[in-house]
């Protein structure tokens, strides 16, 4: 029997909106758990006895099996549906949520936290696939930029509301809270997911690639891993070992699916999508996006509090300005993308890298005592410049994907940042940890940080040049 594939158009503006609430929801229960759970590590460690290890893994068993799922997770949705495979990763991660909050010790919490991160995997190519797939025109555009908005608010308001939860002890709950609290919106975005979102797949779908997704995990799971704990531990020699076999298993991932496409064999990444300036370029940024962020986040945070003495409470109003700022920015560029193209997440990167240099000069002239107006108003500018280099490079990166691959893309745009924040993780224990070890305070962090400014400034200005492969303005061509 024949199955029309393609997503069914929406009925009307209201539906449009509802589908587009249902999937940015999804969106923004993964983007707060990557992030809520810091502010709760101490309870949770004082509740369940865990060890220093076992706190490292709480975060990390999430971000390491979201890594590794993000390109299977795409093509299954390309496959299988995109409808059914987002709603089967949002029962996980809904079930992974429970059983995070019910966890009584912290081997169950690390097993929950990574069976969360299978969830999203499955659960978020879907989100930026279905969106592609959805929407034409100003309306993907708009899409993409409010995307953008959940994207960067969730990431950075996870922090604060994890704080939020475990102070007010609901019900005595303490943390568990932030992890229960997804229950009731997961269960609601499976009911309305259900009824409202549209169904898309590959025309041509044929098998999921097994041993495509043995070795893209494979691969994923050896740089991944290293980059995550490596630098904790000062580089041993197995996390240089586990790197160069990730680099082998990965060039065997490509070959393999080289092989496959050259058959006309159905592989795990749609190899023709990197034929694309567009979205090859835009991968690339991506990647450097997540690199930058990683640093940036990390180092700021410390050198607010260790460098300039601040508790978190104290510090939440520069929080909320670079939340309002990506709010903006994104909007904005949900704006004028469509109409700028390629100039709106130029502009985005230009503004961050100039406030970074004013900052950086601030820094440097007043030490620890800048003035904690000074060291948060610059943030309203850096979270514009985050929303609209974040909204307008999803847009664009993707804006050329077919319905075929909009799955596989997403699940690889995704898989950048991921990667690219590991790796910033990582540069950061060489660039700002070298020169503050780990209880360093005062001169030491705003020292270090004021140092690690000229490496953002850096990577942003990559990050610049690299969107020269995105779409320009037609009288620019």
């Amino acid at each position: 029997m024949f199955t029309d594939t393609r997503p069914r158009p929406a009925e009307s503006g209201h539906s449009t909106t509802v589908i587009l609430a249902v999937v940015l929801i999804a969106e923004l229960m993964n983007a707060l758990d990557a992030s809520i759970v810091y502010t709760a590590l101490p309870l949770i460690q004082a509740d369940t006895g865990a060890s220093s290890a076992a706190m490292q893994w709480i975060p990390a068993a999430y971000a390491l099996t979201f890594a590794l799922g993000l390109i299977t997770g795409g093509r299954l949705g390309d496959l299988y549906g995109r409808k059914r495979v987002f709603l089967a990763g949002t029962a996980a991660f809904t079930l992974a949520s429970l059983l995070c909050g019910i966890a009584t010790g912290p081997r169950l919490l690390v097993a929950a936290r990574a069976l969360q991160g299978v969830g999203a995997a499955v659960m978020v190519p879907q989100v930026l696939a279905t969106i592609a797939v959805t929407f034409q025109g100003p309306a993907r555009a708009r899409a993409f930029g409010l995307y953008g908005v959940v994207m960067s608010l969730g990431g950075i308001l996870g922090p604060a509301l994890g704080a939020v939860l475990t102070a007010a002890d609901i019900a005595g709950l303490g943390w568990q809270m932030i992890f229960l609290i997804n229950l009731p919106i997961g269960l609601a975005t499976l009911v309305f997911g259900s009824r409202f979102l549209p169904e898309s797949r590959a025309p041509r779908a044929q098998r999921l690639d097994l041993v495509g997704v043995v070795l893209s995990a494979a691969s994923m799971l050896l740089i991944a891993y290293p980059l995550t704990v490596g630098g904790e531990q000062h580089w041993p020699a197995w996390s240089l070992a586990m790197l160069a076999a990730g680099a082998v298993a990965l060039a065997a991932f490509a070959l393999q699916q080289r092989a496959k496409t050259a058959r006309d064999e159905s592989a795990l990444v749609a190899l023709p999508l990197f034929k694309s300036r567009v979205f090859t370029g835009g991968l690339a940024a991506q990647l450097v996006f997540g690199l930058m962020l990683g640093v940036f986040l990390l180092t700021w945070v410390l050198f607010m509090q260790d460098g300039l003495g601040l508790t978190p409470w104290q510090f939440a109003p520069a929080n909320i300005a670079i939340s309002v700022g990506g709010m903006a920015g994104a909007m904005l560029a949900s704006k004028f993308a469509g109409r700028h193209l390629r100039r709106v997440p130029q502009a985005g990167t230009l503004l961050i890298a100039l406030t970074l240099v004013g900052y950086q000069l601030l820094i440097c002239s007043h030490g620890t005592h800048l003035p904690f107006a000074a060291a948060a108003a610059p943030m309203l500018l850096i979270g514009t410049g985050l929303g609209a280099l974040g909204a307008g490079l999803s847009g664009l990166t993707l804006s050329q994907v077919g319905v075929d691959n909009a799955g596989s893309a997403a699940g690889l745009f995704n898989t950048a940042i991921q990667l690219g924040t590991a790796l910033g993780l990582a540069t950061a224990s060489v660039i700002f940890f070298n020169q503050a070890p780990a209880g360093s305070h005062g001169v030491a962090v705003t020292t270090a940080f004021a140092g690690t400014i000229w490496y953002l400034i850096a990577a942003l200005a990559l990050m610049w040049a690299l969107m020269f492969t995105l779409p320009k303005p037609a009288k620019d061509a």
